[in-house]
């Protein structure tokens, strides 16, 4: 079931548009809008899960969601590494409030940086 005024849910059901580059049978992977590494990825359920830990009552979609953001990675060509990073709630810097995962490589990942 998607959310109305949920951004996440319009892309999923095209009332946004988006550069989609790979579907499952329950996620969306998606370029971000604003890139914080050369290869920025968001994959998410296309089910409405406020979170990532909230998708703990459904194996089956958090396997696919990880599943799907291990594939992003191999065909983005990031073999030398990434970083896949889940933000929860507003002190974890969670923005949109539908589960996501930032699939992020094409630099170096490394922390602290240099």
């Amino acid at each position: 079931m998607s959310a109305p005024t949920c951004l996440f849910c319009r892309i999923v059901t095209e009332a946004i548009p988006a550069t989609v580059i790979a579907r499952s049978p329950h996620s969306l992977a998606f370029r971000d809008i604003d890139p914080q590494a050369p290869t920025h990825v968001l994959v998410i359920p296309r089910r409405h899960v406020p979170n990532v830990g909230e998708l703990a009552d459904s194996p089956a979609e958090l396997a696919d969601l990880f599943e799907l953001a291990a594939q992003v990675a191999a065909e983005e060509g990031l073999d030398r590494g990434y970083r896949m990073v889940t933000n929860t709630g507003s002190e974890g810097g969670q923005l949109v409030y539908h589960a996501h995962v930032h699939v992020l490589g094409g630099r170096s990942m490394q922390w602290p940086p240099g």
